[in-house]
């Protein structure tokens, strides 16, 4: 019975350093398994992040262009021919400034509340001054005297609406960094 107790003994002498090796291991091993995880949703959090912001930042750049095209002169520039009536170029550009704020609607999600009410204001303002421009004219004339008209109003007025609205744009844009 002794050589079974000290055989007994032997095994655990032997087993229980190696359970003591194999718990530290196993531990060990999971929190560097742990941590590994840990970086690796870090990660991938700064990928989306980084992906997140080109798109807010493409929206950004999308509403500074839509300013552009719907201000004013550009769409003068950019609409107005040589035969056409004031009418004629009064619809044209209340028109344009409509699908050009359509094609942009979903940039909405991107952007502050805010921001998105300054740019519906600021199409609203547009085509009002556009409107109201135009009934300053005869409706027949020729489409030179609206546009006459709507530069003499955009030299008399102090404050530009499309240059507010892209101040806004760089302010809420500075925001991001």
């Amino acid at each position: 019975m002794s050589e079974w107790l000290i055989a007994i003994l032997e095994i655990i002498k032997v087993s229980v350093p190696a359970v003591i090796v194999f718990l530290t291991v196993q531990a060990l091993l999971k929190q560097y398994l742990n941590k590994q995880y840990q970086l690796r949703q870090l990660e991938y959090k700064r990928s989306e992040k980084d992906g997140s912001l080109n798109i807010r930042l493409q929206a950004y750049e999308r509403l500074a262009l839509l300013c552009e095209r719907i201000s004013i002169p550009n769409l003068i520039l950019r609409l107005r021919t040589g035969e056409m009536s004031n009418t004629d170029l009064k619809a044209a550009m209340l028109i344009a400034i409509q699908q050009e704020f359509e094609h942009n609607t979903s940039q909405q999600i991107y952007v502050s509340e805010q921001l998105w009410k300054i740019l519906q204001f600021a199409r609203a303002e547009t085509m009002n001054i556009i409107s109201a421009m135009s009934e300053r004219v005869e409706s027949t004339g020729n489409a030179q005297e609206l546009a006459e008209e709507l530069f003499k109003y955009i030299d008399d007025k102090e404050v530009n609406i499309n240059s507010k609205v892209q101040s806004a744009i760089r302010k809420e844009t500075q925001l991001l960094f």
